[in-house]
């Protein structure tokens, strides 16, 4: 069998704008979906430069419901991007065979769909290609799939030929148009995609040239769609891109919740994970620590170390008492590749400017592109402390010599902090009952 990039080729998953998709494995046997890019478009310098930056800004994206990106070649040839192997079937697939959905899961796939596109403009990312054939309904949930490459694709595409990417009757108007897109030609392409999961076409049929000249000059036909969400989805497909919602106030619409208000129910304590109890005499500190500072030599100085991710002056020693870890919790099947340096990730809460990631190698806490990354071995304990009021999260690092860490995340909406909660609740205590 074939080797791409060290990943062992299994079948085609699928071709598409960029290139061909395929499932392949780690050495280690692990899945990915590995996207190798169409040699014409790889021969491109525009496109090359424009995928290196997607590719790194697509990292940064997390969350329950999308697929992330764990590995990438942006230099070689082929070039290849290589993301979270996420089974079971298309939207698409799934309406073929069980038919149009009612207003509750209506309802549940829009609130899925516009929490992803929060995570994904949150990082500075559209998708610019949301259709039913680029969502996954996993076991989980919905998820969204090869966000922030298009772009990529559609700069080389639009350069080449003047002509819009994307899929006719999923683009925006802007889109079609050739026009500059925001996040909001998304939220456009989410309106049509609940039109089509309710068994209808919001342009109709035909032609790709009269399916956007609809777009751009006709009201949508949102017949199909259950009278509770028809103003909703009119909203998403108003040819005015200012006057669509943001994913963020599409979210309160669905849930009735408006962003920042405490749900009830929310855990307002301050839960601790931590690691088995210290052996009898506290251990060394790591050799990559220095002996005479508490901050490894991967973090810069104090005086430039980034906000709200300060080391805390080492403790006189170890707590004297850590509690025994937790039992394993439920464990959920991830179709996880290959290591990437920290680890294949497992649990990555970002708001565009911090990031935690969380996974079987230890925690990287991360502030304004600062990384420091604790192997499992070197920590004591580590906290998640959800704010009293509103919707920020603040994780804890401290390691088994004193040392403390913090990263202050920012979830925006009470819902999305309590999925946060229940990420790291999930992963802490699986990777803690491990050691």
């Amino acid at each position: 069998m074939e080797r791409i990039g060290g990943y062992l080729v299994e079948r085609k998953l699928g071709e598409g704008g960029m290139g061909t998709v395929f499932l392949a494995r780690t050495r280690g046997g692990r899945a990915v979906a590995l996207k190798v890019a169409k040699a014409e478009l790889a021969a491109d310098p525009v496109f090359r430069e424009r995928f290196r930056s997607e590719v790194a800004a697509a990292r940064a994206v997390g969350g329950f419901h999308t697929a992330p990106v764990v590995d990438a070649d942006v230099d070689g040839d082929p070039l290849w991007l290589a993301t979270a192997y996420i089974p079971g079937p298309t939207l698409a697939a799934r309406l073929a065979a069980e038919g149009a959905m009612d207003e509750p899961r209506l309802r549940a796939l829009a609130a899925a769909l516009a929490e992803a596109l929060e995570s994904i403009h949150s990082c500075g990312l559209v998708h610019r290609d949301l259709k039913p054939g680029n969502i996954i309904m996993a076991e989980d949930g919905p998820r969204v799939l090869d966000f922030g490459i298009a772009r990529a694709v559609e700069s080389t595409r639009f350069t080449a030929t003047g002509t819009a990417f994307g899929t006719p009757g999923f683009l925006a108007p802007e889109q079609a148009l050739g026009h500059d897109v925001t996040g909001a030609a998304d939220v456009f392409a989410l309106g049509a995609v609940l039109v089509a999961a309710a068994g209808g076409s919001a342009w109709g049929e035909g032609t790709p040239m009269g399916l956007m000249y609809r777009s751009v000059h006709e009201p949508p036909n949102v017949s199909a769609v259950p009278a509770g969400l028809v103003e909703l989805v009119a909203a998403c497909l108003a040819k005015d891109p200012a006057a669509r919602p943001t994913p963020t106030e599409l979210l309160d619409r669905l849930t009735g919740e408006p962003a920042g208000t405490a749900r009830p129910g929310a855990p307002s304590y301050t839960p601790t994970l931590a690691a088995r109890p210290a052996p009898q005499q506290v251990p060394p500190a790591p050799p990559h620590l220095p002996a005479t500072s508490s901050t490894p030599p991967h973090l810069p100085a104090t005086p430039s170390t980034p906000p709200r991710l300060a080391a805390t002056p080492p403790a006189p020693s170890a707590p004297p008492h850590l509690p025994a870890a937790p039992g394993a919790l439920p464990q959920v099947a991830y179709g996880f590749g290959p290591p990437v340096p920290y680890g294949a990730p497992e649990a990555v809460l970002g708001d565009g400017e911090a990031r935690v990631v969380v996974n079987a190698a230890g925690v990287i806490l991360e502030i304004d592109g600062v990384a420091a990354d604790f192997e499992w071995a070197e920590i004591a304990v580590v906290r998640r402390t959800p704010s009293s009021r509103g919707t920020r999260l603040t994780v804890t690092v401290q390691l088994w010599d004193g040392s403390v860490y913090d990263c202050e995340l920012n979830a925006r909406r009470s819902a999305r902090l309590a999925e946060w909660i229940a990420q790291l609740d999930h992963v802490l205590g699986r990777d803690v009952a491990r050691r």
